[in-house]
């Protein structure tokens, strides 16, 4: 088991964090009428179930907000009549049909609503549809009743911004103590034949219980290659035994052929595991299928990393409805208790007490892995742009970044260093949440040694600059490739190699590898799994160290070497790219993205661009649905 070492005043720290839970119920909000709660449901089910995505890896970041509900709009004006309303006369209407809500909230007359608009718009096959609808309404009418958008935001939404303003996310900003900042301190390099630990990461395993081997990869539901998908034409190959270049995750034997295969990888000091866990059949799951999930696959773990310690983080898809993760102040049958609970119960072997504390009340934690090293385990989903729970209060939920802040002060002044491990990427989480985190990176630059994300499936990264120039590149985050397939990709994890356990150790990342199955020889006629190495990250790219500088100048040398970005595309994909070449417009909107750690600020891209000019926001800045 690992040293758990406790810190001075870390009682004293828990306790005002609790204090500040409490402080952070909200007062009720005004709500809005069913018809804009069908379109709110539609919405969430665009970002959150990704159904109807084409089945190849994606070369673009999708588009935005904005430009989806652009394309949404004309529709559902001619579908209601909303052509000829005029500004007064909605915020009449909508003032007057959201009292009639918050005094019958009529959760049925919604998902008939919503299943009408999500039929109109062929977003999915209607069954699908309708489940999705019945699994969601419940607690997006809950939603929707407490907070949200008021008259003059919703008409603003539906005729533009001469009618209202739509910024439901309003920003705000964290607090950061009186101690003023160290100088900045690059960490320096290790002594030759120092102890380098070897630290695997799992992410976005996506185990399908209904995989089924010779079934449909291109059905029309969200999800194929399954029971239910139906079988494919004649002249096309069905399901293959190990996974599918397809939108489809993997079936339970490919992940244990994963966790069997790891020798030649390791040995491993430990494990992060940055969640994901059930499948992408969201419009249809349960609570009992998400906790079934949970259970089999840390059994599976367990079983073949024995008592190399494991450290969790909780993935956007362990709840059902997918992304919905209320705050703490949502208390009863709605709240995540049930999820947060059953994780403590499957992670306490790994975990210490204080660590399932805080795990049960907002599904995130910290301890102490090693001498001198403090892991903290972030729930991203209080950052994320699908969290629809968020509607009623989005700043700061359930107190964590504050939380992070006091973790980090009091490492700081235990000279202690610290990794960061979740699930969604800061570059890809709210504003306001985004750039509160960016802002406590850039003070506590000396104490951060890494960051780990997953989710977009894909092998990239972030890099962190110092707020003032945007200039000098001070932290990265490592976004680590899924072991899904979904979509349309080859099976991986990863391995960092991790300044070792000694007196005086930096902690730093010294380099990374990526192990993926080829699934064409994997699938071929008496072929079998085969886990290997893909990649060396220093040796392929001629990295003189991996510091944020280095990969800052990657970034550069790509942007001028057609070849070298060739290269990162290949790889990007877990050697599998889509058959669509990569020009320079996809180009510049990749390697903007390495430079995002911060959302919505092109700024950080200035120098990419020809000219100096600003990218497209919405071109460059909009991220991918595909997690």
């Amino acid at each position: 088991m690992p040293h758990h070492r406790a810190s001075s005043g870390q009682d004293h720290l828990r306790a005002g964090w609790e204090q500040r839970l409490e402080r952070s119920l909200p007062a009720p909000r005004v709500g809005l009428l069913w018809m804009g709660l069908g379109l709110a449901l539609v919405l969430a089910l665009f970002d959150s179930t990704v159904l109807w995505v084409p089945a190849r890896a994606y070369p673009l970041p999708s588009e935005g907000h904005s430009v989806k509900f652009s394309a949404i709009a004309p529709p559902l004006q001619s579908a209601f009549g909303w052509q000829n309303l005029t500004c007064p006369a909605c915020k009449v209407l909508f003032t007057a049909l959201n009292h009639g809500l918050k005094k019958e909230p009529n959760v049925a007359r919604v998902g008939s609503v919503a299943i009408k608009i999500c039929k109109m718009l062929n977003i999915a096959p209607l069954d699908v549809c309708q489940s999705a609808v019945h699994l969601f309404e419940d607690d997006v009418v809950e939603v929707w009743t407490r907070s949200v958008l008021s008259p003059s935001e919703a008409c603003g939404l539906l005729l533009g911004s001469s009618c209202g303003h739509w910024d439901i996310f309003s920003t705000w900003n964290i607090s950061l103590p009186s101690v003023p900042k160290p100088p900045p301190k690059p960490p320096s390099p290790p002594a030759p034949g120092a102890p380098v630990s070897r630290v695997l990461f799992l992410t976005d395993l996506h185990w399908d219980h209904e995989y089924l081997e010779g079934t449909d990869p291109y059905c029309a539901d969200p999800l194929c290659c399954r029971r239910g998908s139906g079988w494919p034409p004649n002249s096309q190959k069905g399901a293959g035994f190990w996974g599918e270049y397809s939108k489809c995750d993997l079936p339970l034997r490919t992940l244990e052929s994963l966790l069997k295969g790891l020798g030649p990888a390791g040995p491993f000091e430990m494990v992060y595991w940055t969640g994901d866990i059930p499948a992408h059949d969201v419009w249809q799951q349960s609570r009992q299928d998400q906790l079934r999930a949970l259970t089999t696959i840390t059994d599976l773990v367990r079983k073949f990393l024995g008592p190399v310690p494991v450290y969790p983080a909780v993935g956007n898809h362990e709840s059902t409805p997918v992304n919905g993760f209320p705050p703490p102040f949502i208390k009863g049958n709605q709240s995540s208790q049930w999820l947060y609970e059953a994780m403590a119960k499957a992670w306490e072997p790994w975990l210490p007490a204080d660590a399932l504390h805080t795990l049960r009340i907002g599904g995130f934690y910290a301890l102490t892995p090693r001498p001198g090293l403090r892991l903290i385990s972030l729930n991203m989903n209080f950052c994320s742009r699908e969290n629809f729970w968020l509607l009623i209060n989005s700043t700061d939920p359930a107190g964590q970044l504050q939380w992070l802040v006091e973790e980090l002060q009091a490492a700081e002044n235990r000279g202690d260093k610290v990794h960061i491990i979740g699930h969604i990427p800061p570059g890809h989480c709210l504003k306001s949440w985004s750039w509160n985190y960016y802002k406590i990176i850039a003070r506590y630059e000396n104490t951060l040694a890494g960051q780990f994300f997953g989710h977009t499936h894909v092998d990239e990264f972030e890099i962190f600059y110092d707020e003032e120039t945007l200039s000098r590149p001070l932290a990265v985050a490592f976004l680590a490739p899924s072991a899904t397939t979904f979509i349309n990709l080859n099976p991986g994890y990863r391995v960092y190699q991790i300044d070792g356990s000694y007196p005086g150790s930096s902690h730093v990342v010294l380099d990374h590898e990526t192990y993926i199955l080829n699934l064409t020889q994997a699938n071929a006629a008496g072929g079998t799994p085969s886990w290997k190495r893909l990649y060396r990250a220093r040796e392929t790219y001629g990295l003189p160290d991996a510091m944020p500088a280095s990969w800052h100048n990657l970034v550069y040398r790509m942007r001028d070497d057609e070849q070298l970005f060739q290269t990162f595309w290949f790889l990007y994909h877990k050697g599998h790219p889509p058959s669509e070449p990569c020009g320079t417009p996809c180009r510049l909107a990749t390697l903007c993205a390495q430079l995002s750690a911060r959302a919505d600020s092109p700024a950080l891209c200035r120098h990419l661009m020809p000219n100096g000019s600003l990218p497209d926001a919405n071109r460059l800045w909009s991220r991918p649905l595909l997690c």
